[in-house]
């Protein structure tokens, strides 16, 4: 395969006439629940570049929601993939095992936190993840509740949907909802009442006391939380309080479950975000980067609580693909070579800068937050704190049609993310960051 040229290059309207043709096509087959972003269809994808049908080259600020973090088609991916499908494609691996799986398993139980004996089970995406470490906490704890948190995203299916704050666009017409799920506050310092530097202790003894008085921590199997809530806006919990649950949790007997599917592999400058505050989870759920953008993905943990399930009652189909294996390797196999959690922690030492100085030069943005290569700047109304989505849609779409892939989130809207690459080339990084602040002048 030739190597794509690292290089922004617009030859049409974004999108263009071919990419137009196929959207029309698009609306007649496919579901109109499935929404597209950037209706731009692509070719070919590489590094930090999108290329499209019509030729244009987008410089790429989503990694596909922070999938392809070793680049799209990434050398060892795409080799030891290869092999793979030449040799057998699947068996199930219920069935008729493969090594395949038990090297991912190996891989996940030394470079997840924590020095005890750790095992894991592998599901095809991230909501699987998260559903099966309930079961999981469940089967060990014999306990019912599952606790959440305010802004946290947990995936899309009925269980998750659950457990996920926001309703629309992931919940809204799709219930009833699975039962015993409490939602309790998160440590949001930007939105948080009293200031920044009251939001881990306050949120804490609130959420403390919400499942001491509301549930009986007796009756809780499973605590979940995000060390960076994903979706509900790249919120970084205000410090102390990720380890004040931890805490709480093990002195009630309770699984603490880190969701990592977006944090995980590199993205925030460690292998695992719930590193650096030293949290050791009992349980972490792994997908989006694992793989290098085929499907797959992990519960691991400690071994006693993952032997608690009975034998048969994990898996799946098409848990732990042996071509989805084949491409994990080949992931982490970059990361390491290339020590990805260095390259993440100098995206963030270029983009933090240069996003504080458009934070003093453009009152729109109100904070700017995150860690490594997960970053993000929330959008308000000037002189206040009122989300502004409309504002942030605009900068988007002006991102867009100038030849910038970026992604909008957060509980009201107003949040965009950025999750470049981890192989990104730092011309087109401070490229594409030029891009955004001709966004933002302009709205």
């Amino acid at each position: 395969m030739t190597a794509l040229p690292q290089e922004r290059r617009l030859v049409t309207a974004v999108p263009g006439p071919k990419s137009r043709e196929l959207l029309a096509r698009k609306s007649a087959a496919v579901a109109d629940g499935v929404g597209v972003t950037l209706p731009v269809f692509v070719a070919r994808a590489g590094g930090g570049i999108v290329e499209d049908v019509d030729g244009n080259r987008l410089i790429d600020f989503g990694s596909g929601i922070a999938v392809t973090s070793v680049g799209n088609s990434a050398e060892a991916v795409v080799r030891r993939a290869s092999a793979q499908l030449a040799d057998f494609t699947h068996t199930c691996f219920m069935i008729t095992p493969y090594e395949g799986y038990v090297e991912v398993a190996e891989q996940l139980a030394e470079l997840t936190p924590g020095d005890h004996a750790k095992k894991s089970a592998l599901f095809n995406s991230g909501a699987e993840a998260v559903e099966n470490a309930v079961k999981i906490a469940r089967a060990y704890t014999k306990r019912p509740a599952v606790v959440v948190f305010d802004h946290g995203y947990h995936g899309r299916t009925n269980l998750t949907m659950a457990l996920t704050a926001k309703n629309m666009p992931y919940k809204e017409g799709f219930g009833p909802f699975a039962p015993e799920v409490y939602r309790v506050p998160l440590a949001y310092g930007y939105r948080w009442l009293t200031g920044p530097e009251n939001a881990a202790e306050e949120a804490a003894a609130q959420a403390i006391d919400m499942i001491t008085k509301q549930i009986g921590p007796e009756h809780v199997a499973a605590m979940i939380i995000e060390p960076i809530a994903g979706e509900g806006g790249f919120i970084e919990p205000a410090k102390g309080f990720l380890p004040r649950m931890a805490r709480f949790a093990k002195d009630n007997g309770i699984v603490f479950v880190a969701d990592e599917i977006q944090t995980g592999f590199c993205r925030t400058g460690q292998w695992f975000a719930c590193e650096d505050e030293g949290v050791v989870p009992d349980l972490i759920t792994t997908a989006k980067g694992i793989a290098g953008g085929l499907p797959l993905a992990a519960v691991t943990g400690r071994a006693e609580i993952m032997d608690a399930a009975h034998t048969g009652g994990l898996g799946g189909t098409y848990g732990g693909n042996p071509v989805a294996c084949a491409a994990a390797l080949g992931a982490i196999e970059t990361m390491r070579e290339l020590d990805l959690p260095a390259r993440a922690r100098r995206i963030g030492e270029i983009m933090t800068p240069r996003l504080h100085a458009m934070r003093e030069k453009f009152p729109v943005i109100g904070e700017v937050r995150g860690r490594g290569a997960m970053i993000a700047i929330e959008l308000v109304r000037p002189g206040t704190k009122e989300p502004d989505a409309a504002v942030t849609s605009a900068v988007a779409k002006a991102c867009h049609a100038a030849g910038l892939i970026v992604l909008t989130c957060g509980t009201y809207g107003n949040v965009l993310r950025f999750l470049p690459p981890l192989v990104i080339g730092e011309d087109l990084l401070n490229e594409g960051l030029d891009i955004l602040e001709e966004a933002l002048a302009g709205v």
